[in-house]
């Protein structure tokens, strides 16, 4: 039963991931399309920001369910959200030394992956 509930929450936060992931690749595209491979590469940057760290927290997160794994449940929720702060950090590190970057598409579609996983749960019926 613990595996049907972790297999069921981590496809859900999957289903979100791929869902972020569709919008800010689409958001690259479009700016690719408007001003130019800078742009472009510089919004999907900050898509890969923002899409990666949550991919990583939801299997983190959802390794463990039930009421008999409590504890394993909330340690992996904290270990999930410690791993995506330090890999986000590790991220921008990596976009801001390694990488000729135009700030506000990065930013632009870092918030819109931001902003995603709060409303997609408004578009799409949890079962």
């Amino acid at each position: 039963m613990t595996n049907v509930l972790a297999r069921r929450g981590r496809s859900s936060a999957y289903k979100m991931v791929v869902f972020q992931a569709a919008v800010v690749g689409a958001t690259s595209i479009l700016l690719f399309a408007l001003w130019g491979v800078q742009y472009g590469l510089s919004a999907f940057a900050g898509g890969v920001i923002a899409v990666l760290p949550n991919f990583v927290f939801a299997t983190l997160a959802f390794s463990h369910a039930g009421a008999s794994a409590s504890r394993k449940v909330v340690q992996s929720f904290f270990l999930g959200e410690a791993v995506k702060l330090l890999l986000t950090i590790v991220l921008f590190s990596m976009a801001f030394g390694l990488l000729d970057m135009v700030f506000a598409p990065l930013f632009a579609t870092y918030v819109l992956g931001l902003i995603l996983p709060w409303t997609v749960p408004l578009y799409f019926k949890q079962n």
